[in-house]
């Protein structure tokens, strides 16, 4: 697997600085009229790993001049990188295209509570261009003034392009409602910005693997340096954005995660920033060996 991965396409020696410590963020200084999903959109990020990394910073009005922190580096989650990997904890899907190459990645919205898209892993079954959206029974009857379809348009949740997958009801697309990406916001599929969804539709292939997985925790050796990618689980994330903050979490299985995975280093381990780590959840990975 390829250790970590940049939005914005440097490479692994560009994250690396003369100390041998991952580059664990970047940074922008928001003008006044910014916002956090503005600038979520900008650097390829979502609205909720932007106000993870930035606790106590007004999503809406962050203030001109204020130092915003971009979780712009990911490790990878623990699957076979063939096709399309999404990984539900950290909101976003990554695209193995080429072999040996980085792959590509971008932020999603997934299914809400109750509505949660599902795990495991099946295919691109076919794909649309400018779909037609038809709400489900079950979505007219939490909502009668729904119609029994949507054609194509700006008022088509689908937005311009559909990947519908092996499993029946679901799919990843575009959608006309931006400010959902990043987010628990849809009804199960897969949301993407429209220009990223335009862009994958032409990468994929129908027949494409897409393996669905839920790992909050993401762990990597890199350059000798053991490094965790901590991100809210999805009920913190709807905490997060209900309440501006979650419950901390400091689940013991996360010290067998973390402890099969150094191995014969462990005696290398720093507990105090694995624990910090695990509690704060800022959605970047920090280094947790000395």
């Amino acid at each position: 697997l390829i250790g970590a991965w940049f939005s914005g396409g440097c490479n692994l020696d560009q994250l690396i600085d003369p100390g041998g410590n991952l580059r664990e963020t970047a940074s922008y200084r928001a003008s006044y009229e910014d916002t956090l999903l503005d600038v979520a959109r900008r650097f390829n990020l979502g609205y909720v790993e932007m106000v993870a990394a930035n606790p106590g910073t007004d999503p809406w009005i962050p203030g001109e001049g204020t130092e915003v922190v971009l979780p712009t580096v990911h490790l990878l989650p623990d699957a076979e990188p063939d096709g399309v990997v999404i990984n539900l904890a950290d909101m976003r899907l990554y695209y193995f295209g080429e072999p040996d190459a980085p792959p590509r990645s971008y932020p999603i919205g997934i299914g809400r509570e109750g509505l949660t898209t599902p795990l495991g892993t099946t295919t691109i079954a076919r794909k649309k261009k400018e779909p037609t959206w038809r709400p489900t029974a079950r979505m007219r009857a939490d909502d009668p003034a729904l119609p029994e379809l949507v054609p194509p348009g700006p008022d088509n949740p689908m937005g311009t392009r559909a990947m519908y997958l092996g499993w029946p009801l679901y799919a990843i697309h575009g959608t006309n409602n931006p400010w959902g990406i990043g987010r628990r916001s849809s009804s199960g599929c897969i949301r993407m910005y429209p220009e990223h969804a335009e862009e994958l539709f032409d990468l994929v292939e129908v027949g494409t693997k897409v393996t669905v997985v839920d790992q909050p925790i993401k762990l990597e050796w890199i350059d000798g340096a053991l490094f965790m990618d901590a991100h809210p689980t999805q009920l913190q994330s709807d905490q997060l954005e209900a309440e501006g903050r979650f419950e901390p979490q400091l689940p013991s299985k996360v010290v067998d995660q973390v402890l099969a995975v150094a191995g014969d280093q462990a005696s290398r381990l720093d507990w105090s920033r694995i624990r910090r780590a695990t509690v704060e959840r800022r959605g970047y990975p920090i280094r947790i060996t000395r």
